[in-house]
């Protein structure tokens, strides 16, 4: 999911600059600065007295930048908690005269999933459905027993459940991920 990019970009970004700032913090106290930066307090510094002579403008510009970086994690997590990537309902290819068949992501995975559940050497299986309805995927996760014939379990899912799920969708190249796990 291209979320989960950004989402690992940027705390990977903000974990950095947070080092950063502990090294630099670090480096400060124990001298690599300079003797005497190590010594003095955090108020009495050139930066402390850069923004008391120039507080008036400083101090609302940089209410200005949290409220944009406030505004920018509020975008963040409203993109999150919108963001998906099941598909809608999906629409079987057929004529158009007699009606259209709508068939709901949920339908074709029970379907799929209490079929390969029944499969001999099948602890579970879950599935779901995701991308856009016109050219959706499947993505199915199966546990097989310890004692389970993995290879002939594999060709029986792809060769039974797998033909009936593109068969009922009317979609021959229906790209569907098997995950045994």
């Amino acid at each position: 999911m291209h979320a989960d990019r950004v989402n690992r970009f940027a705390l990977a970004l903000a974990g950095l600059l947070i080092l950063a700032a502990g090294a630099a913090g670090m480096a400060a106290s124990t001298g690599v600065l300079g003797a005497g930066f190590s010594r003095r307090t955090l108020l009495e510094n050139p930066a402390s007295r850069y923004i008391g002579h120039h507080g008036g403008w400083l101090w609302p510009s940089v209410a200005a930048a949290c409220l944009l970086l406030a505004l920018a994690c509020l975008r963040w997590i409203l993109a999150l908690l919108a963001s998906t990537d099941r598909a809608g309902d999906i629409t079987i290819p057929g004529d158009t005269g007699q009606g259209t068949t709508i068939m709901q992501p949920a339908a074709i995975t029970d379907a799929l999933t209490r079929e390969i559940s029944a499969y001999h050497g099948v602890d579970t299986a879950k599935g779901r459905v995701i991308g856009d309805s016109r050219s959706p995927e499947i993505v199915l996760t199966v546990t097989p027993s310890p004692s389970a014939d993995l290879h002939a379990l594999h060709h029986r899912i792809e060769t039974e459940a797998l033909t009936h799920a593109r068969q009922a969708l009317g979609q021959p190249s229906l790209p569907i991920q098997v995950d045994l796990v």
